[in-house]
């Protein structure tokens, strides 16, 4: 029997946000352990351990599916620490792209899936803390996740997400930093600015003992925007309790506060717009004043309990508001405004025992979650909200039970099962219409999802593991918000997507590198596909896609350097035609906003000891920008460099930092407005940019 490296005991698990203001609904019930990291001296540990696969703690390399976790030194990092891209470009599988509008989010996608959205995340559940931050109804928020306080990243890829229901075709989990439990207190200021009028400064304190301890971050980031009308500012809050009363009990809460009172939208640009003048704006956004503001905080509690040694319970309880104010460049109906209110709640039981004297364990659980939200529409008059013209309580639901076991069958066999039961629920209660024209009305989608994996510890350095599972995807409540044909009312005729993935992959340890490589399948039906006319998204759904590829990343620790290249192949197309208006999409076109070769590779090294010196290389090839496949975005490289010098002065460690991005000064699209319908399809990339920090740690 080959023997494994245990990871690290926990000195507090199960991270979760505490309530706030608003009234506890019901939440997710997934068993999250975080465990000890090291100090900001020392953060890089020498084992990655994760817990998304199986939702028990264990090392990244034992993990039954393709997983990363990527390690966040808040201190050390060269970079301001605002978008989740600045920290993923080296996960294979995973598009992050910044698109330089804070109106519409980050644009994330995991094998394919979700490269299709116009507006925040769909596709990849994101957590953070264990607080979704994907609704009920599978819409998402990226920038939420408060990075200045953040420990890792954790991106689970393939069959298994699909454990995690509704639209997960990946999951995202950001871990934040636990209280130290030195009974000192820490302190942390940070200041930063760059080109484009970057702003960015942040403050913490922190401080505990092994039973009570807290922290509190607050950054504040803002920019006069790459283009015209692109400006944006927003602040973020997080604040975390630990507490443990007895060795057997952790209480843990968080609250975070969300923001952006200003984010100017610059809209897509059409290619001829985008190759004379990639700063400039159609004057339509300028008329109209388009631009987004979005205020949110949320917050939770979880109990862990150890029942015994073998048996541990974790409830949890959160509730959130999020309001928005978005006005879009057209005048009837043009400016969206929700009010929205969520929560849930989720209980867990996982026991590790033995089944002929072989590790096997189990977690069983249920989720609700509940997202109310008032829907109201105006007409855009230039810039302000006029007319009413839509006013209605929109209502989406979701109750899951899952269950999934863990079982080493024999010395170098370990297997995995496992199964979720969803009943998502959509509800509309027209306000504005009178009955005879009410547009109000429910509709219920329901689904069975199992995965099925298989491990062989071949070596104490290498394991070979295969997936196969199935999955769903139903339309978010801002997707069947308005129908194709411009009839008023929701469009309850969208089809829930529905996916079989499959994957085969191995992961090697040999010293200082690290190699992983995962061949995937993913075949979906009902594929939900975006279209859009007069600026505004509708959605129908298109026949069969298929995803398949290859993803590889290598890594590894020189003496006084690190490399790391991650490269994906993916082929994804069309496997049946289907027609919207603007004709027939026929089989074989290729899948909008996802490329087929995209490549990472960076190196660090350390002349000194306070010293770091980093390169960076990001490539991707062509990718089309509408399912007919007419225009496409050209491929490109870039390259970005960064250096930081620690250094001490008088108490306090300081750390200078300072990165040049797209150091080339390359004109190319960092992301792509699949089909939109007056052609603006392209969203340009900063040019070359300078962004000089400093932080300090007393």
């Amino acid at each position: 029997m080959h023997n494994r490296i245990q990871p690290p005991a926990p000195a507090s698990r199960h991270n979760l946000p505490v309530p706030s203001r608003i009234a506890c609904i019901f939440c997710s019930g997934m068993l999250l352990s975080p465990v000890v990291f090291a100090q900001q001296d020392n953060i890089r540990q020498l084992e990655e351990v994760v817990v998304s696969a199986s939702r028990a703690e264990q090392r990244s390399f034992d993990a039954p599916a393709a997983i990363d976790s990527v390690p966040v030194d808040t201190f050390h990092t060269g970079s301001p620490l605002v978008n989740m891209s600045e920290l993923l470009s080296a996960v294979p599988g995973v598009q992050v792209r910044e698109r330089q509008n804070y109106a519409q989010d980050l644009q994330v996608s995991v094998r394919g899936f979700g490269a299709r959205s116009t507006f925040g995340v769909r596709g990849v559940r994101i957590l953070i803390d264990g607080i979704p931050a994907t609704m009920p109804d599978g819409q998402g928020q990226a920038s939420t996740a408060s990075l200045t306080s953040a420990r890792r990243i954790e991106l689970l890829r393939g069959p298994v997400a699909q454990l995690y229901g509704n639209a997960a075709g990946g999951v995202l989990q950001v871990f934040t930093k636990d209280p130290p439990a030195t009974g000192k207190p820490e302190f942390g200021l940070s200041a930063g600015a760059g080109s484009d009028g970057q702003r960015h400064v942040g403050a913490s304190i922190a401080g505990g003992t092994d039973t009570l301890g807290a922290l509190l971050d607050v950054s504040r980031y803002s920019t006069d925007g790459y283009r015209d009308h692109s400006a944006a500012e927003r602040t973020q809050i997080n604040a975390k309790i630990v507490a443990r009363p007895s060795a057997d009990t952790t209480l843990t809460g968080v609250y975070n506060r969300f923001d952006q009172p200003l984010a100017l939208d610059p809209l897509g640009l059409t290619r001829t717009a985008f190759d004379q003048n990639p700063r400039q704006v159609i004057p339509a956004a300028i008329a109209f004043n388009t631009r987004k503001t979005v205020e949110q905080q949320q917050a939770g509690v979880v109990i862990d309990h150890r029942m015994s040694p073998e048996d541990r319970l974790n409830a949890r309880i959160y509730a959130g508001e999020r309001e928005v104010d978005q006005k879009l460049a057209f005048m009837t109906n043009g400016v969206v405004n929700l009010d929205r209110s969520y929560g849930g709640v989720g209980v867990s039981w996982t026991r590790k025992t033995r089944v002929n004297q072989m590790p096997f364990g189990w977690t069983v659980g249920i989720e609700a979650d509940r997202l109310k939200e008032i829907r109201k529409g105006f007409d855009n008059n230039m810039g302000e909200s006029g007319a009413l013209r839509r006013n209605e309580d929109d209502t989406a639901t979701n109750t899951d039970l899952f269950g999934q076991l863990d079982w080493t069958f024999a010395p170098q066999w370990r297997a995995l099962a496992g199964v979720r039961v969803s009943k998502v629920r959509f509800s509309v209660d027209d306000r504005f219409n009178p009955p005879a024209t009410s547009t109000s009305g429910s509709v219920e989608y329901n689904n069975t999802s199992p995965v099925l994996g298989l491990v062989w510890n071949a070596s104490d350095t290498l394991n070979i593991y295969g997936n196969i599972g199935e999955g769903f995807e139903t339309p978010t409540l801002a997707e069947s918000a308005y129908r194709p044909d411009g009839v008023p009312g929701p469009n309850f005729a969208l089809n829930p997507s529905r996916s079989l993935q499959s994957e085969i992959g191995m992961k090697m340890r040999s010293g200082r590198h690290a190699f992983d490589a995962a061949v995937f399948d993913a075949r979906s039906r009902d594929e939900i596909v975006s279209r859009s006319s007069g600026g505004r998204a509708t959605f129908q759904n298109a026949g069969r896609v298929q995803r398949r590829g290859v993803e590889a990343s290598w890594k590894a620790d020189w003496k006084n350097a690190s490399t790391r290249i991650a490269y994906t192949l993916l082929d994804a197309d069309f496997k049946t035609g289907y027609s919207n208006p603007a004709g027939t999409i026929p089989a074989g076109n290729r899948l909008p906003g996802a490329p087929m070769h995209s490549l990472f590779a960076d190196v660090e090294v350390k002349p000194a000891d306070a010293v770091t010196i980093g390169l960076e290389m990001r490539a991707e090839s062509k990718v089309y920008v509408n399912d007919a496949n007419a225009e496409a975005a050209p491929g490109y490289a870039v390259f970005h460099a960064r250096a930081g010098y620690e250094f001490r002065l008088g108490g306090a460690k300081m750390f200078l930092y300072g990165r040049i991005d797209n150091l080339l000064d390359r004109n190319y699209a960092g992301s792509v407005i699949v089909n939109e319908a007056n052609r603006r399809f392209f969203e340009p990339a900063p040019g070359r940019r300078v962004f000089v920090g400093l932080r300090t740690a007393f």
